[in-house]
């Protein structure tokens, strides 16, 4: 049986904040998320979001669940290492994962199939599986490395999708920067929301 639920993989680039609400609007739409998060991804959430996770995963998840305002109830959370969790093998895991935000160091793992950690595993079976992966890299420049990959990981499947937020909606605050790409990550994957208005329509 297919498992429904959708990876989220927050790694160590820079805009935590995007994993955070993309976890949060998951949930809020009745899906079920498993987590992972880098060891990289814990100290910029720490830096950035005033965020100390513990180390257990079941802790992890009641402290995020806290942070977020939602239940933990659809929210489990897998260490780097976890090799039993769901997300490491084709006969059970799910077949929608977005990695966000995604380093290039990430990137260039996956595209490669290097699967040191449960992260790239978890992207690796989702590729062979031919399910649907969304990268959202947070990186600028791009070097010739980074665009490479991206165009390898496209050409597997993949879908990249930079954190560029938009401007026509006339964000007013950081939390509609935000929403905006959370947004266009949630239609790919095939999520309803209503985070912000869309191109024609009002912004009020």
């Amino acid at each position: 049986m297919i498992d429904h639920a959708v990876t989220v993989a927050i790694t160590g680039a820079s805009g935590g904040i995007y994993g955070l609400r993309l976890v949060r609007a998951l949930l809020a739409a009745g899906e079920r998320v498993y987590l992972l998060i880098s060891e990289a991804g814990r100290l910029v959430l720490k830096m950035e979001e005033d965020l100390a996770l513990p180390g257990r995963s079941a802790e992890t998840a009641a402290a995020l669940a806290a942070h977020l305002g939602v239940s933990a109830e659809h929210l489990t959370v897998f260490s780097a290492k976890q090799w039993t969790a769901p997300v490491a093998s084709g006969s059970g895991a799910p077949r929608r994962m977005v990695v966000c935000p995604c380093t290039t160091g990430s990137l260039a793992r996956i595209a490669v199939g290097t699967s040191d950690g449960l992260i790239e595993r978890a992207a690796d079976v989702v590729l062979k599986e031919r399910g649907r992966l969304i990268l959202v890299p947070r990186e600028t420049p791009l070097s010739e490395i980074h665009l490479e990959n991206m165009l390898r990981l496209s050409r597997m499947g993949a879908i990249v999708l930079p954190a560029n937020p938009g401007f026509y909606h006339r964000p007013a605050d950081i939390d509609a920067l935000v929403d905006f790409v959370v947004a266009r990550v949630l239609d790919q994957l095939g999520v309803d929301n209503h985070l912000g208005p869309r191109w024609g329509q009002s912004s009020e």
